[in-house]
């Protein structure tokens, strides 16, 4: 079995109860935060949106540069409408699900770097990325998600199993 083959599912199943956490994001609550140190619900639902994108970026190339030398630095993603946030989401999921799908084993295990600056932050296998620093990235995101909605009387989906909200996914 091709990587991708065993990893497709994972990513659909994220992805769904993904975009069922996102669009549950209140409008009126873009800049309600639980903590002076915390990101606005709004960036933090941007930042969930624009992080699926990184998977096609990771075969665009050998590497990414988040601030290049000379350029200015990659614009974040902040939730204006629930409409604008979803579709940022939907076409990152489809350029990335597309990625995968037609990646072979040798493009999952070859080396990717993240750089800041010309600064490398890491690099490793792109199915390493993948996993790591995509999906468990964009689950640990959600999840933060979830208690911010939580906190804003907004019903939890089911992710995993019930919610307290939900008694079936």
């Amino acid at each position: 079995m091709a990587l991708r083959d065993a990893l497709l599912p994972e990513f659909d199943h994220e992805m769904s109860t993904t975009r069922k956490t996102l669009e549950r994001v209140p409008e009126d609550k873009v800049d309600w935060k639980p903590h002076n140190t915390s990101m606005p619900m709004g960036r933090l639902a941007g930042h969930i949106a624009e992080m699926v994108g990184f998977a096609a970026a990771t075969f665009q190339g050998d590497s990414f540069d988040f601030r290049p030398a000379g350029a200015p630095p990659a614009e974040p993603t902040v939730m204006k409408s629930r409409q604008q946030l979803l579709d940022i989401f939907d076409k990152n999921v489809a350029a990335a699900r597309g990625a995968i799908s037609k990646a072979s084993d040798e493009d999952l295990y070859k080396t990717w770097t993240l750089m800041n600056g010309g600064k490398t932050l890491f690099a490793m296998p792109r199915i390493q990325v993948l996993r790591n620093m995509i999906l468990n990235h964009i689950i640990h995101h959600r999840g933060q998600l979830s208690v911010y909605l939580r906190m804003n009387q907004v019903p939890i989906p089911s992710i995993y199993g019930p919610s307290g909200d939900e008694g079936s996914m």
